[in-house]
């Protein structure tokens, strides 16, 4: 285990700032807007300022402020964000990020959780906070041979909180950061002390709609919706995420502009995007896949999901102690009864505002929703 700091050489920003100099932008229907996909204008203007005006070094330097490390566990070199309270009663935190994020969405929520103190909360709700790149993304190592799936994600964070010396710990996760979560709770349950998921998955019963609540039922035509129109992605990382790579990893617009799509659309801004992200926090999630060249190992993470033999939502009721935060532009929003069933459902908090990037969105309600859950399970 070795102390790592983020340093990207110059020949990567001034090779990403000629790529972006030489786009070939497409056009787009009148009057589209995000309809079909990016909308062009708002991607002219991200570029322009990617090229011109964002300040790489500077975001750096803010990310470096966090003490990074790296180290060999089963078999790979991953990266971490290792941010330990002063307190010393602080309960052990591990979260998970999902695609397409990165640790970068848990910059605003590190510092409160390891000195609530200073930031409006109690000495006794202190974290010591541990955020994994998971392999394949960003600073961390790809995997070099199928079959590593969200189990094999799940294994990976335990050996690595093991190596710290954690032997009980808190776990929080959304997107696949919940499904690696859930897989943790079903595989080491006598390690955690409970589990928060902003993006809590469950099967659906026979009947779907028994018991429903009038409000619960608009979430599931919600996630009919996007399921039938905002899936593209899902389908194609899940079958040929390698012919994808290729141009993602090449055209740095390409990249943005997938990314930025999934920013626009999954989060409670009412269509405008920087109503809820800087440009400066768009373009810094998307710099850690531009600058590992980790877009393409980070998109197989669907195809293995896709093919492995076994889904983190089977195998039972998970018995640890779960809390599930509901936010109001989530993806797909469970009902409590479909929960419950799955989880030892403990608290579930439905939320007036915020989308499925919690950490980044809504900052505030997602480490107040943490302290009170973790309170008695310490």
């Amino acid at each position: 285990m070795e102390r790592f700091t983020i340093q990207v050489p110059d020949s990567v920003l001034d090779d990403l700032r000629e790529r972006l100099g030489r786009t070939r932008f497409p056009d787009q229907l009148n009057g589209a807007g995000w309809s079909y996909g990016s909308e062009l204008s708002y991607l002219r203007e991200l570029v322009s300022y990617w090229q011109n005006g964002f300040d790489w070094r500077a975001q750096e330097r803010a990310l470096n402020r966090f003490d990074h490390f790296k180290s060999r566990v089963r078999g790979l070199s991953l990266h971490f964000i290792h941010a330990r309270s002063r307190e010393p009663d602080a309960l052990p935190l591990l979260i998970t990020h999902g695609w397409p994020g990165s640790v970068y969405e848990f910059h605003k929520i590190i510092a409160p959780l390891t000195d609530p103190a200073a930031h409006g909360g109690e000495r006794r709700d202190a974290f010591h906070v541990v955020c994994p790149s998971m392999p394949g993304y960003g600073f961390s190592e790809a995997p070099h041979d199928p079959g590593f799936d969200i189990a094999q994600v799940a294994h990976t964070n335990a050996e690595l909180m093991a190596q710290l010396g954690y032997t009980r710990y808190a776990a929080q996760g959304g997107d696949w950061g919940a499904a690696v979560t859930t897989q943790l709770a079903r595989l080491y349950p006598e390690r955690l002390a409970g589990i928060h998921l902003n993006m809590l998955m469950a099967r659906p019963p026979a009947d779907r709609t028994a018991g429903l609540s009038q409000e619960e039922l608009g979430w599931l035509q919600e996630a009919g919706r996007h399921w039938k129109e905002g899936t593209g992605y899902y389908k194609i990382q899940s079958t040929r995420p390698q012919t994808l790579g290729y141009g993602l990893n090449d055209s740095p617009a390409g990249l943005a502009a997938w990314i930025v799509e999934k920013f626009q659309s999954w989060s409670d801004c009412d269509g405008d995007v920087e109503r809820r992200f800087t440009k400066d926090e768009l373009l810094t999630n998307i710099m850690l896949y531009w600058v590992t060249q980790s877009i393409t190992s980070s998109t197989r993470l669907y195809f293995e999901n896709a093919h492995s033999e076994t889904s983190f939502l089977e195998g039972g009721r998970i018995g640890v102690p779960t809390a599930a935060a509901i936010f109001k532009r989530e993806l797909s929003k469970t009902p409590r009864a479909w929960a419950e069933a799955a989880y030892n459902l403990q608290r579930y908090t439905v939320f007036p505002r915020g989308g499925h990037f919690a950490a980044l969105e809504e900052p505030e309600l997602l480490v107040q929703d943490l302290r009170a859950f973790f309170r008695p399970l310490r």
